[in-house]
């Protein structure tokens, strides 16, 4: 009876033992080595069995995957999922690897560890979870603020030049009246109003960036106004080879816009996505309704961003084109049209391939 008794108290000891190391572990884990956590908790795991040199530990959650030597797929086991968020991400199963052992020989004492082990595993990745989403809603507010403070940069210079570049113009077409005889001079005078004409529609693009252009809101149905801007570009994705589908859930998406300026945002995003699709590529086009918002999702199969596109896709004058096929004011436009509307717009990478933008804009 001693003997038992004293048995008992050892393997009691082995399991405290095995959760505090278990919590040093979780307490002093380097989020960007999660990997070498789950290993030190499968030997502190391991260590607390009644036959440590016979069970074998592996440890499966979300993409990580960590075993001691000891463990052999196929065995006697026990198992405990792991739980992130209500929701089964993973799993730790404790084999033992000789044939000589059954179920029976794991004890109802371990079983409740593994469970307790599993639990704390669960926690740790929820803690990453939540730290990863703070970060990345941390990034988005960064960089919503430094849009905001280019857009009001943008505007003092687009205000500043505005009057210059309409005297520019102005005097060039009166001395052109001037010089109507003189081929040589009314030939460089055209240049200058050309050019002139030119910086001014780069004006009006920065002033949409900056939510400074006039609007004329009504009350639209999305669905047409979709369906024309992808009729108009039908010919410029039979020309470039590249494949695309609509889908639209409802008949009618109404929403509070400008009807030209919502062309503009479908226009600007559909041709982008032409661009970067390679021969036989698809442009996927959806349209949806939530109670509050219309949400429209752009997404081709070109090669994506870059870390240093994704940051910058937004702001004025930055392009991933050749200089000769962008001036890189297409994307700043639609930003710039989309908060005028008090709505939001978003670039990230797809998956297995491409790119897609979602915007969201409030139906009121």
């Amino acid at each position: 009876m001693g003997n038992t008794t004293d048995v008992a108290l050892k393997e009691r000891i082995k399991e405290l033992t095995c959760l505090y190391e278990v919590s040093s572990s979780i307490s002093n884990v380097d989020f960007q080595d999660v990997e070498s956590t789950l290993k030190a908790i499968a030997k502190s795991l391991q260590k607390a069995f009644l036959y440590p040199d016979k069970t074998g530990i592996c440890i499966a959650v979300k993409s990580i995957y960590v075993q001691t030597e000891q463990y052999v797929e196929g065995g006697v086991s026990i198992a405990s999922d792991i739980k992130i968020f209500n929701e089964n991400k993973g799993r730790i199963v404790c084999a033992l690897n000789s044939d000589h052992f059954k179920k029976e020989d794991f004890l109802k004492e371990e079983q409740l560890l593994v469970n307790n082990v599993a639990l704390k595993i669960g926690d740790l990745f929820e803690r990453i979870d939540i730290q990863n989403s703070e970060a990345t809603l941390k990034k988005r507010m960064e960089h919503a603020d430094r849009l905001g403070i280019l857009g009001e940069i943008t505007a003092g210079i687009a205000h500043e030049l505005n009057t210059p570049l309409a005297n520019i113009l102005g005097f060039a077409e009166l001395l052109k009246a001037d010089f109507e005889n003189d081929k040589k001079v009314s030939g460089d005078l055209n240049k200058i109003i050309d050019n002139a004409i030119f910086s001014r529609e780069v004006l009006k693009k920065l002033m949409f960036f900056a939510c400074e252009m006039p609007q004329e809101k009504k009350h639209v149905n999305l669905v047409p106004t979709i369906k024309s801007a992808i009729d108009l570009l039908d010919a410029s994705f039979r020309k470039e080879q590249v494949k695309y589908i609509v889908k639209i859930e409802d008949d009618t998406l109404w929403l509070r816009a400008d009807p030209i300026q919502l062309t503009q945002i479908i226009f600007n995003l559909l041709m982008n996505a032409i661009y970067f699709s390679p021969k036989d590529g698809l442009v996927t086009m959806e349209a949806l309704q939530t109670e509050t918002d219309i949400i429209l999702k752009i997404s081709d199969e070109g090669s994506g961003f870059t870390p240093e596109a994704l940051e910058k896709v937004f702001q004025p004058f930055f392009t991933t084109k050749p200089m000769e096929d962008g001036s890189g004011l297409g994307l700043s436009v639609v930003h710039g049209i989309v908060a005028s509307h008090k709505g939001s717009i978003t670039a990230e990478n797809r998956l297995p391939k491409g790119a897609i933008f979602t915007i969201t804009l409030p139906k009121t």
